[in-house]
This record gives C-alpha cells, structure tokens and sequence, in this order.
C-alpha cells in the first residue's frame, strides 16, 4: 500500500481555495479573493499564500492581479477536456475534470471485476436495460454519453467496496455535473459511436456472465485508444 504525502500548506490553501470557487458558483473573471483576505481567513503568512497563488495560476485555475484592486481572480479557463476520442466542454475547472476522469478510469478494472463477481439477477436486469437506452442514445453524442455515465453508474452500485464505489460514483457525478457537451474529437459520429457502443456491449456481456478475466479484456478494450 503507498501512503500519500501529506499536503503541504500551500498546498491544502490551494486545495480549499478551488473548493470555494465551486462552492460560491464563481465563474471566469470573478473575484475570489484579496491576499489579505486570504491571510486573514487562512492565519497563512503572505510566503504560504503566494506559493498558493502560484500552485494555482500554474494549474489555469487562478489570475493573480497586483496592486489596488487586485488579488486572486478566476482564470479564464480552456473549456475543452479530453475522455479518450471525445471532447468534453465544461463549464469550469477543466484540470480539475481531467483529474477526476484519471481517478476514475483507474478504478474501473476493480469496479467491473466487482460486478462480475457479484451481480445480481435484478443488476443483470438493469444493466440489460441501461444498454437498451445506450442504443437508442445513438441519435447524438451527448445524449450518448449521458447513458454511457449512467450505466456505468450502474455497474459501479453492484461493487460491494464501498469505498471505491463512493469515490468512482463522486468522480462520475462531478464530471457530468460540469460537463455541457460532447463530440467525438474527428467529427464522424456515426461510426464513434457505434464502435463505443460494441465496447459496451462487450463489457455488459461479460459481467452478466461472471466471467472476470473476459471483463478485464473488455476493460482493456473500453480504455483503448479507438
């Protein structure tokens, strides 16, 4: 097991400064905060702000205005986020969702080979059902990938970790949360999308069947750059 460092002050600061910007809805431009105010609030010295101020300029995630009626603003930020042939375009904090689209595409392996080994004939039921509605989803690629999450969502309920169903679920959420459309990176719809969906049905296959090692491959499969 590898135990993360702990964060250091600057850190944690930056940490709870995103934190306040999705907290208080702020969008591009908009002030979060003076080094003052951030001094006053945190008990921080003005050294631990401003490594804070950098960490998360250096992420896109803030603009650091000097002088009378500067401080720490929103950045304007890239609304473009890769998940593997498709883009994403959210509405804020796009680092932010490409880190939470890594956390839970690395759990995914745990999550399926859960599913497989756990599912239920009403899980069997329900996922059947969820690959229905993939299929009709096929009409757009926003539509697509709202079904996509949900049977994901889905399969992720069967795992009895309930720890990494917790945290794949909270990933999942926050992604379609701050997404507002998708289209495959190269144009062609039709053909993504059918490619995607015969991933899915190959993954869906292979859960009901309880077999763990055919999982793993459609897994393999479903991560593999199409």
């Amino acid at each position: 097991m590898v135990n993360a460092e702990p964060l250091t002050r600057a850190e944690a600061l930056a940490a709870d400064i995103e934190s306040m910007i999705v907290e208080r809805g702020l969008g591009p431009g908009d002030l979060i905060g003076t080094m003052d105010e951030f001094r006053d609030r945190s008990g921080y010295g003005r050294a631990t702000i401003s490594e804070a101020a950098r960490l998360l300029n250096d992420r896109g995630s803030v603009e650091i205005r000097p002088g009378r009626g500067g401080g720490l603003f929103v950045a304007q930020p890239n609304p473009i986020v890769r998940l593997r042939h498709t883009l994403l375009t959210v509405r804020k904090m796009p680092t932010t969702v490409a880190d939470a689209i890594a956390v839970r595409e690395a759990l995914e392996p745990l999550i399926a080979a859960d599913a497989a080994q756990h599912r239920s004939r009403q899980d069997i039921s329900d996922l059947r059902k969820h690959l229905t509605g993939l299929r009709r989803a096929m009409t757009s690629t926003d539509r697509f990938m709202r079904a996509n999450w949900a049977l994901h969502e889905r399969i992720a309920e069967i795992s009895p970790n309930h720890l990494a169903k917790a945290v794949y679920l909270s990933m999942t959420r926050f992604i379609t949360d701050l997404s507002e459309h998708a289209d495959p990176d190269d144009g062609r719809d039709d053909d993504y999308l059918r490619l995607r969906l015969d991933v899915h049905a190959e993954l869906v296959d292979a859960i009901i069947a309880g077999d763990v090692e055919r999982t793993m491959r459609a897994v393999e499969r479903h991560h593999a750059p199409s």
